[in-house]
């Protein structure tokens, strides 16, 4: 059986050469056919909507899965399983360049924001990782500095160009997939 791959894209248009299509497609190719990686189209960035549809995209799912968000498909992935108690077995989570919502004037979003107690009410969650470019122009690498504070179990890889799509894919996140 396939391992299943669920990738939360970023905010904006997804075509080709736009948001994460670069790194979607780097993935699906680098993992080869033991990964079935699904990569749905999202609404309009509204966390509601994007709540309801990353729980019927779990819902479809069986088993073991690996999660990953991009940008703000990551800092939504991350408060959904805060808030949600879902009956998925998650084997890993990677976060790409996502932003921690509320922790500096730029990035003040209520609808996004994380509760102060997310952690506690995160499920378990034996492989996280962080990924960030040190000068990303989109998402300060202060976000991922936060989270890992948040999360010190998690594996924080940082990158020193000012890369925010990866649109040439990201080969340590294709590595840690492949490890689990």
């Amino acid at each position: 059986m396939k391992k299943q791959v669920l990738f939360i894209h970023s905010a904006g248009p997804q075509g080709n050469r736009q948001g994460s299509s670069g790194l979607i497609d780097h993935l699906q190719e680098r993992l080869g056919e033991a990964y079935h990686v699904l990569s749905p189209g999202m609404p309009d960035p509204d966390y509601a909507l994007w709540k309801a549809q990353i729980a019927n995209e779990i819902k479809a799912l069986d088993g073991e899965v690996l999660l990953v968000g991009h940008s703000l498909g990551g800092s939504i992935l991350l408060k959904y399983l805060s808030e949600e108690d879902g009956q998925l077995t998650v084997s890993g989570l990677f976060l790409i360049a996502a932003p921690y919502w509320g922790k500096d004037d730029d990035w003040q979003n209520e609808e996004y924001a994380l509760s102060d107690s997310f952690v506690s009410k995160l499920p378990h969650l034996p492989n996280l990782y962080l990924y960030h470019s040190r000068h990303d122009p989109v998402v300060p690498f202060a976000h991922a500095q936060h989270y890992a504070k948040q999360l010190p179990q998690a594996v924080t890889r940082a990158y020193e160009g000012d890369d925010h799509y990866f649109r040439e894919g990201l080969p340590e996140l294709v590595d840690d997939i492949k490890r689990l």
